[in-house]
């Protein structure tokens, strides 16, 4: 009696999943609400949002951002990646803002960094215009300043900027603009205007189940 229960509740689950993920397919249309952009998906599932420190828009994106990883499996990899090739400023200075994010990453203080960088920009209207407005800004938020001196020039961090522009380069035909969500190395989210942010959280999350 007991097998026949755990049987049957194991179906029952299983049912809810696939009806679920079959609602999932009806409610998010290829072409419509996203991209096939690639033959293969990526051996392990990963969201990369490609954003930009000065887009207002990927600011006003965070907590939406928030929710996502929140909602995510655990196994689902969530990747920042910082691009560089916006007009509010120059490549190389694009690429020593990268480097700030990445030196929070090695430390742990992701959420510390990104913050005050993004409140810097847009709540405090302030403007980096070189390398030492970004040293600035990271000691005013707490990082050590010696500590950021020697990351800043360190193998580890200047690894991490090229591997956040080899992915700008790899995905850079499908991303013309931030904030950009690909899933999966296969799949790019496509927003549309009648979404609201529950949609728009509910779809990257679908589409970190594709193959």
């Amino acid at each position: 009696m007991m097998k026949k229960t755990i049987i049957s509740i194991a179906f029952a689950v299983l049912s809810v999943f696939i009806s679920a993920q079959a609602s999932a397919q009806i409610r998010f249309i290829e072409n419509e609400h996203y991209k096939v952009i690639s033959d293969e998906a990526t051996a392990k599932p990963e969201v990369k949002e490609f954003f930009s420190f000065w887009c207002p828009h990927c600011f006003n994106f965070e907590p939406l951002v928030a929710e996502m990883k929140k909602n995510l499996d655990p196994s689902v990899k969530f990747d920042k990646v910082h691009v560089n090739f916006m007009g509010f400023a120059g490549q190389d200075l694009q690429d020593d803002v990268t480097k700030a994010m990445m030196i929070g990453r090695a430390l742990d203080k992701s959420a510390q960094v990104n913050l005050a960088i993004f409140n810097f920009i847009h709540r405090q209207r302030g403007k980096i215009t070189n390398a030492d407005d970004v040293r600035t800004i990271l000691v005013d938020s707490g990082i050590d300043a010696a500590q950021f001196d020697k990351m800043n020039k360190s193998f580890a961090v200047n690894s991490m900027l090229k591997k956040n522009n080899k992915a700008i380069a790899q995905f850079r035909r499908h991303v013309s603009g931030v904030p950009n969500f690909i899933v999966n190395g296969k799949y790019q989210a496509q927003f549309t205007r009648d979404m609201t942010p529950d949609d728009m959280v509910d779809l990257i999350v679908f589409l970190s189940t594709m193959k």
